[in-house]
């Protein structure tokens, strides 16, 4: 069957498949010019759909894979950069494209915003006027808390998703801190102080059950918490009192040596293994229950950042070279660097996953860029989400509603994303 497009010049067969059943057209040979692009073949595809799709209403934008990655070039182009014959039909699958997240929000802050975190309808940031910070998704501040004596470098929300169980913040004053909180109010109280590190803590991560957190920085060490609020365990001797406020202080389950420099960032890959990268250049998986090192990958610069994503079982990380890596840690053979990723003309400082899609992902650099990406296009970003004045020194995605970013401008920055599946 030959396509709408028939032209003088020669012709390639394609099969345009989908997975999504609402935009599908019949699965048939068709015949296509070999200069063959995106933008023509969004033209075939709407023009297939209007043709048997009594309910069409309006042309789609869509995205093309083929060979496992997003169509960016004309298609013989493709075909010859994987070395495949333009002599086979060739499938072709289409999808609806991601549309670009629309800039919502600029909130001002005191000072460099390092730590950022959503949950349901609520933005947690950590600020180095030493402040931790509470909002709404709409930009409405709801809390400033001033506990901590020096810079606060990251924030977590101890349950994904569920801001009622309360968050955690860490310090270059060498502690943690762990606050409840009722959400609607600006009731936060700081409950449990974890201390232990010799330096400044950069990093924290909390298990997926929420049961244990695990915190690392300049002093080399990770270090392994509860993270519950029960304090029946704690020996007597760590339930001080600090000014009029009842506070105790924790000390670690666990403390775990390997790196030889900081821990920029902890990922927890299940409730019993925990992946740490670190400016030493190693990855590091450990073995949380029995308080070793199971695995080690090493790269070739300082990692800043990293993200782990439960749906591809893949580590993503950023490094001080303008470079985003994608480590597969179980392949057998080949590289465990499954692809990389440079559009960046900085450092990229923070990565993170989408929890909805196993191909998306946001990046922020010293360029004052952040960027979403889809790891079938390792070119270039699907987009550029312009704003920052200075370095983005962390981004976040923990909603799908939201991407958020804040950096050396003193301010964050949300981006709705209209594309909710």
């Amino acid at each position: 069957m030959s396509s709408p497009m028939d032209s003088s010049e020669s012709q390639l067969q394609i099969r345009l498949i989908t997975k999504q059943e609402i935009n599908a057209v019949p699965d048939v040979p068709l015949s296509v010019p070999s200069s063959v692009d995106c933008a023509s073949l969004n033209e075939l595809v709407n023009q297939l759909l209007k043709e048997s799709k009594s309910d069409f209403l309006k042309p789609k934008e869509f995205d093309f894979l083929v060979l496992g990655e997003l169509l960016r070039l004309p298609l013989t182009e493709h075909l010859k950069e994987h070395n495949i014959s333009t002599e086979i039909t060739v499938d072709v699958e289409y999808v609806e494209k991601t549309p670009a997240p629309e800039p919502q929000d600029a909130l001002l802050h005191d000072d460099w915003v390092s730590g950022i975190q959503t949950a349901d309808k609520w933005i947690l940031t950590g600020c180095y006027d030493y402040s931790v910070n509470l909002w709404t998704t709409h930009g409405k501040i709801v809390t400033s808390l001033k506990e901590h004596t020096n810079i606060v470098k990251q924030v977590s929300w101890l349950k994904s998703g569920d801001p009622s169980r309360g968050f955690v913040s860490v310090s270059h004053d060498l502690t943690g801190i762990l606050w409840e909180w009722e959400p609607g109010t600006d009731n936060v109280k700081p409950r449990i102080v974890l201390r232990g590190h010799e330096r400044g803590i950069d990093s924290v991560g909390v298990s997926q059950n929420s049961q244990k957190l695990a915190t690392g920085g300049w002093d080399t060490n990770l270090k392994i918490w509860s993270a519950g609020f029960d304090t029946d365990d704690e020996e007597p001797a760590h339930k001080k009192v600090r000014g009029s406020k009842n506070i105790i202080t924790r000390t670690p389950l666990h403390t775990l040596k390997g790196h030889k420099e900081n821990i920029t960032s902890i990922d927890w890959v299940d409730n019993h293994v925990i992946c740490t990268v670190s400016m030493d250049h190693t990855i590091k998986f450990w073995d949380a229950e029995l308080c070793g090192i199971k695995s080690e990958i090493v790269g070739q610069k300082a990692f800043l950042g990293s993200s782990w994503s439960p749906l591809s079982n893949t580590l993503l990380t950023c490094s001080a070279d303008r470079h985003i890596r994608l480590y597969d840690p179980r392949a057998s053979e080949g590289s465990v660097v499954k692809n990389s990723f440079t559009s960046h003309s900085l450092w990229v400082s923070s990565v993170k996953w989408s929890k909805y899609d196993e191909h998306l992902f946001v990046s922020g650099g010293y360029d004052a860029s952040v960027k979403l990406w889809d790891t079938r296009s390792p070119r270039a970003p699907l987009y550029n989400l312009e704003g920052h004045q200075g370095q983005v020194l962390a981004v976040d995605w923990s909603n799908n509603k939201y991407l958020v970013s804040g950096g050396s401008d003193n301010s964050m920055h949300i981006f709705k994303n209209i594309h909710i599946m």
